[in-house]
């Protein structure tokens, strides 16, 4: 269909309950087959809308290739693309949904670890002493390295997390980490605390639209409540 409006909803959780309630809002109730796996959905007021769930990294990464107009999907996901790739997305408003924290978290029995200088104090003792580097776990790569030097904290070693990245100090895969946290309380259950200046990122679910798509789907965009 000519001028077809491609819009990436994330695909499970509560932040593809809240994205579609968002949407309902708007007039643009998502109608499919109904079956649990259909990734595709249409909106009956407006035939050329299409919506595909996607992962909400992958929506970041559609947008910036141009193959998705419209999208919602997180903060932090944004900010930790490449900046190439955040060159190409706008952000067209902050949504009251999927707030989150990105922070730095130590075990607890660190007690004279309190702010991310006292971080930078023992990553030299552990290339001083230990002959190593302070291992920090993370799914965050770019965030977190962008973070501790701009903190001047430089003898750190990040290890990639593949899940579950709060139990990785307690394997001996990490020192530290750096995760996404709504309350905190997973971070404390796993006997991990937060650094008191340890905020790297507030996040929050945002309406973002692909730059090359910009000038045409502003008719679409005008006719809407919220967005």
């Amino acid at each position: 269909m000519k001028n077809l409006i491609s819009i990436g909803l994330p695909s499970k959780g509560r932040l593809k309950e809240a994205s579609i309630d968002f949407f309902e809002k708007n007039n643009l109730k998502p109608t499919s087959n109904g079956a649990e796996r259909n990734y595709f959905a249409r909106v009956k007021n407006f035939p050329s809308v299409k919506i595909i769930y996607l992962h909400a990294k992958e929506i970041i990464q559609r947008l910036g290739d141009g193959t998705l107009d419209l999208g919602i999907s997180g903060l932090d996901l944004l900010n930790e693309s490449s900046i190439n790739l955040q060159k190409k997305i706008e952000v067209k408003k902050k949504l009251n949904f999927g707030t989150a924290n990105l922070v730095i978290a130590v075990p607890d029995d660190w007690i004279d670890v309190q702010t991310v200088a006292d971080l930078e104090e023992v990553s030299f003792d552990f290339r001083d002493l230990k002959n190593t580097r302070l291992r920090v776990a993370t799914k965050y790569p770019n965030l977190t390295n962008n973070f501790l030097v701009s903190k001047g904290v430089t003898q750190y070693k990040l290890v990639a997390s593949l899940g579950a990245t709060e139990t990785y100090p307690f394997i001996g895969s990490s020192e530290i980490i750096t995760d996404i946290t709504s309350t905190g309380k997973t971070l404390k259950d796993n006997n991990l605390r937060i650094l008191k200046d340890g905020l790297i990122l507030k996040s929050q679910a945002c309406v973002l639209f692909s730059k090359k798509k910009a000038v045409s789907l502003q008719p679409f965009l005008s006719s809407l409540n919220e967005i």
